[in-house]
Order: structure tokens, then C-alpha cells, then sequence
């Protein structure tokens, strides 16, 4: 260990470090919101389970990295909508009926 006589940083000329301001049309895509949405049609429209499943999934988790408030919460929230109506539809709806014999 060196003693702290010898050490050659600065403390004085340090700064803080001060992200620059991002515009929100210049943030990133949100790529795992975006394909909540298109799982959560898939699950509703085709009444695929797993992708209800992934709706719910990829939903959960681009909340969790949420950087725009008011953009990406109403995606999120379609999203979540599409899958947990995927869900309802599949575990709850009206399955194929059979013929019935008279």
C-alpha cells in the first residue's frame, strides 16, 4: 500500500459525473416491450397459450426497465392487456363443442 503523501490524485480537480439530457425520441427502442405486444395479439388472436404466457413475461420485465413514463407505460399496459386477455380466453373461454348425436 502506498501512503497517502504519495498519492498523485487530485481531489480537488475531480468533478461529478453528469449524464447529458436525452430527448425521449432519441431514447432506444424498447425491444421487450415491443414484443410483449406482439406476443400478447398472438395469444388473443390465435389463442396460442405461450404466448399469452410471454406477453405476461416480457410485459412484466420492460416494466421493470422503464425509462419514458408516459409512452412506454401505455405500451406496457396494452401489452399486458393483450396477454391477460390471451390468458382468459384460453383458460376460460368456450372450448371446440362436439357434434351432438340425437
Amino acid at each position: 500500500m502506498s501512503s497517502p503523501a504519495n498519492d498523485p490524485r487530485q481531489p480537488s480537480t475531480a468533478k461529478p459525473y453528469k449524464p447529458s439530457p436525452v430527448a425521449p425520441q432519441d431514447l432506444p427502442i424498447d425491444y421487450s416491450g415491443f414484443i410483449a405486444v406482439i406476443f400478447g395479439v398472438f395469444g388473443a388472436m390465435f389463442r396460442y397459450k405461450i404466448c399469452s404466457w410471454l406477453a405476461i413475461i416480457f410485459s412484466a420485465q420492460s416494466l421493470a426497465n422503464m425509462r419514458n413514463m408516459e409512452t412506454d407505460l401505455k405500451q406496457i399496459s396494452m401489452a399486458m392487456m393483450f396477454g391477460i386477455m390471451g390468458l382468459m380466453t384460453n383458460y376460460l373461454g368456450v372450448g371446440p363443442r362436439g357434434s351432438k348425436k340425437t
